[in-house]
């Protein structure tokens, strides 16, 4: 190595090191979550997801792909569905959180829920939480989808198990009894009966 090649390197200063937080630092945030008014320390480098399985024990939000692909992880933030791995857990604070632990209330599954497991919408149910989610929203604002209206919002969340159509019968089948209507599932749809 020629002598003129190698030069030390120049020290950091201590204003580049002097702004940054230890390792250890926490952030404080409130929220509401299902409901809740919720408190919560965590690294401010933390995703959503990662506050809400590893900070609050709320492992129904599932990791996906953690590059918004898949769409495993979607919550509802102000009643919008996200995903959770994209949002940093710091943009929450004041916000309404809302995951699918708190989709049932006063323990009664939401319509969702029941006509999910009465069709057999879910296999291995590891997109289950993120497709309820996706569907409540699409609900809340309108009751009566076409079933166009269900692929389109439920269009960013992957199921590599059930190709989707029971997935679709659940939602109309939910959003009919949400209605108010006598909604019972046809035959064929029911998850083993011929």
């Amino acid at each position: 190595m020629r002598p003129e090649s190698w030069r030390p390197t120049a020290p950091l200063s201590r204003l580049r090191f002097g702004t940054m937080p230890p390792a250890d630092a926490k952030a404080k945030i409130a929220f509401e979550l299902n409901g809740e008014p919720v408190e919560v320390a965590f690294a401010p480098h933390k995703t959503l997801l990662e506050v809400l399985r590893e900070d609050l024990g709320l492992t129904g939000t599932k990791h996906g792909c953690e590059l918004g692909e898949c769409g495993t992880c979607t919550v509802l933030v102000d009643d919008t569905p996200v995903l959770s791995c994209l949002l940093l857990g710091l943009a929450c604070a004041g916000r309404r959180v809302k995951t699918v632990e708190g989709m049932a209330e006063g323990g009664t599954l939401h319509p969702l829920q029941e006509a999910f497991a009465e069709l057999g919408a879910a296999q291995c149910g590891y997109c289950t939480p993120a497709f309820l989610l996706a569907a409540a929203a699409l609900l809340a604002g309108r009751p009566s989808p076409t079933r166009d209206d269900i692929k389109q919002a439920l269009a960013g969340n992957l199921c590599r198990c059930t190709g989707y159509l029971k997935i679709y019968e659940a939602v109309e089948l939910a959003a009919a009894r949400m209605r108010g209507e006598d909604a019972e599932p046809v035959r064929e749809t029911l998850y083993g009966r011929p």
